[in-house]
């Protein structure tokens, strides 16, 4: 106890600091997610509490952040999408996939998986990062613009036949599943049908609606009829918030911009009396753990989001320990990443319980609370609790913030998040790939490839295709590059190593010397196997030097299986030099040794091996 108050005056402010700097943004990544303010707010303060009491930075400050909010977008508007549009019934299906990440993220931790986070290819996060941005940037334009889809009704008049289609077909699930659904008597489907009104077709025709206008593309196609029904006083609220907040960077960085930008705009638009779109009232009170996450459970209902939730739990450990190693370079510290993602986990999984949406380190707040004297883990928790008391005493306060305003903090966060760092080096990356006549980088492929796919189609299968490509990039580079340092390609080529100079000139005709510097594996197999096909015919043994093969794979093991094979079969007699112990214990577990290579016809040292060819005349006879 005495550590954690060592500094208690320094972390006060810095913790007071970073929660005020962590206020719009919850509230702002909260509404983005599409579960409202509140689950923003609720996050921030459970994460940022639990992270800091369990987390491996003495510095960190925790919350909802660009990139989990973007997936978890995903992951709320599939599973809403599922239960019929309604947010209340897909609720607990939503926190419990949030819940399954956070374990998922204390899982990853115990066994030590930290560690090799740092191993994702820079492409692959460049290319998230940014399309993380555009996403953002391209979703809030239509708030900025004070259109929302579902509340023009010219676009939502077309959806109304299959909302009736879809009204219908629930009525005739539920009678089945209730067993009242018989050929003989309709009569309680009629009834049921009759009781359909225009306001019920309405809103599940906005619901449809919305649907269809969500995400990126939705965004866009939209664009024109925004334009149309552009509400001025709502972009203006939006273009003054960034204004605020790009300018007042510029005078003084003590206090947080998009705090300024967020008191003053809705301090105008509020006191003002304008006739502005509030965000969604933020409920009074401590917030209770939704307990229909347990009590709803069911497994079909989210068996389809278990790699959703390992990508939250993945990205949410890069996120975090990214944010980890920029704190120790500032304190001259070092965190423990194992730790960190426990500590992330937990506080995932409480935030969850309470229905608030998932998080991870925030770059910038923690910056601000080591700025601001911030050292141990009390002004984590100090942020989450000041974060509480805000949300206990100003509650219908934060309830009148304008949600134009909310959309230019987020056009801003989105500007932020973009990667600019990748973009300008795509021209200077060397082009080492080739498709037809076009050279291409393959790192800058691969950034664009997670790029596009992430803001068009799905962050969560961009992410999967982006490693995919850059590892087997990355195989192919090593392996081109091992093949190249083994020389397995042709005996012609063949250079003597310095103790071959003992070997009989009379006997070069009849045994060949192989050398293979480098492991035998799947990237050099293809040149490994010409090695039957170069002996000439009037070879009668090969002598294969393998002190410097210190691997071998299984695609490895089973080229030199069928080069043997074939050698056999050519009567050549095989002799091994120098077998190295894993390349030998994988020969041994197929009995390539004895079978094809028996034990007297291997030899520590290329000197005994001649002398058992000068020994033994039936070697060099066919």
């Amino acid at each position: 106890m005495k550590s954690l108050f060592s500094n208690f005056r320094g972390d006060l402010l810095g913790g007071i600091t970073a929660g005020i700097v962590a206020l719009p943004l919850a509230l702002a990544f909260g509404v983005s997610s599409g579960l409202g303010p509140s689950a923003g707010l609720y996050g921030a303060i459970f994460i940022s509490f639990f992270a800091a009491l369990f987390g491996g930075t003495s510095t960190q400050i925790s919350g909802p952040t660009a990139p989990m909010t973007a997936v978890s977008m995903i992951v709320i508007a599939g599973i809403i999408a599922v239960y019929d549009g309604s947010v209340e019934k897909a609720l607990p299906a939503i926190l419990t996939v949030f819940l399954l990440g956070g374990l998922m993220q204390i899982a990853l931790g115990l066994m030590g998986i930290g560690r090799y986070i740092r191993y994702i290819p820079y492409p692959v996060v460049s290319g998230f990062m940014t399309a993380i941005g555009l996403i953002i940037i391209i979703t809030q334009l239509l708030p900025a613009m004070g259109y929302y889809p579902r509340e023009d009704l010219s676009w939502v008049e077309p959806f109304k036949p299959q909302a009736e289609e879809l009204i219908l077909e629930n009525i005739l699930k539920d009678e089945a599943g209730e067993g009242i659904l018989v050929l003989e008597d309709f009569q309680v489907t009629i009834d049921r049908a009759g009781e359909i009104t225009e306001d019920v077709i309405l809103k599940e025709a906005q619901i449809l609606a919305a649907k269809e206008a969500s995400g990126v593309m939705g965004a866009i196609s939209l664009l024109p009829r925004a334009l149309k029904n552009l509400d001025m006083l709502e972009l203006i609220l939006a273009f003054a918030t960034i204004l605020i907040i790009y300018v007042f960077k510029r005078i003084t960085s003590a206090i947080p911009s998009t705090l300024i930008a967020l008191v003053v705009v809705t301090g105008v638009a509020y006191g003002f009396g304008l006739n502005y779109r509030p965000i969604e009232t933020i409920p009074e009170g401590f917030p209770l753990p939704n307990l229909e996450i347990i009590t709803n459970f069911r497994p079909s209902a989210i068996t389809p989001y278990i790699f959703t939730a390992l990508t939250l739990a993945l990205l949410g450990s890069i996120d975090s320990l990214l944010t980890s190693v920029v704190a120790d370079n500032m304190t001259k510290t070092k965190h423990k990443p194992n730790k960190e993602l426990v500590g992330q986990g937990i506080g995932n999984s409480i935030a969850a319980i309470f229905g608030g949406i998932p998080g991870a380190g925030a770059t910038i707040r923690t910056v601000v609370n080591i700025n601001a004297g911030g050292k141990t883990k009390l002004s984590g928790m100090i942020a989450g609790l000041l974060l509480l008391l805000i949300l206990l005493a100003m509650g219908p306060v934060a309830s009148q913030i304008p949600a134009a305003v909310l959309a230019g903090i987020l056009i801003t966060v989105g500007i932020s998040v973009m990667d600019y760092k990748g973009l300008k080096a795509i021209p200077s990356l060397p082009r080492d790939i080739s498709i037809g006549p076009l050279k291409l980088s393959s790192e800058v492929m691969v950034m664009l490839v997670v790029l596009f796919l992430s803001t068009f189609w799905n962050l969560v299968y961009a992410v999967g295709i982006g490693l995919v490509i850059a590892s087997l990039m990355f195989m192919k580079k090593m392996g081109d590059l091992t093949a190249h340092r083994s020389d397995v390609k042709s005996l012609a080529k063949e250079k003597a190593w310095a103790d071959e100079k003992i070997f009989p000139k009379a006997l070069k005709e009849k045994v060949f010397i192989k050398h293979i510097k480098g492991p035998l594996f799947f990237g050099t197999t293809s040149d490994f196997q010409v090695l039957a096909d170069q002996i000439p015919e009037t070879a009668t043994s090969v002598i294969i030097r393998l002190g410097r093969m210190q691997y071998m794979d299984q695609s490895g093991l089973y080229a030199m299986e069928d080069v043997l094979q074939d050698l056999q079969k050519k009567n050549v007699m095989v002799l091994f030099v120098n077998v190295l112990d894993q390349p030998r214990y994988m020969m041994e577990r197929i009995d390539i040794i004895p079978d094809l290579i028996p034990n007297e016809h291997i030899f520590r040292s290329f000197k005994a091996c001649v002398k058992y060819i000068l020994s033994h005349p039936e070697v060099t006879s066919k």
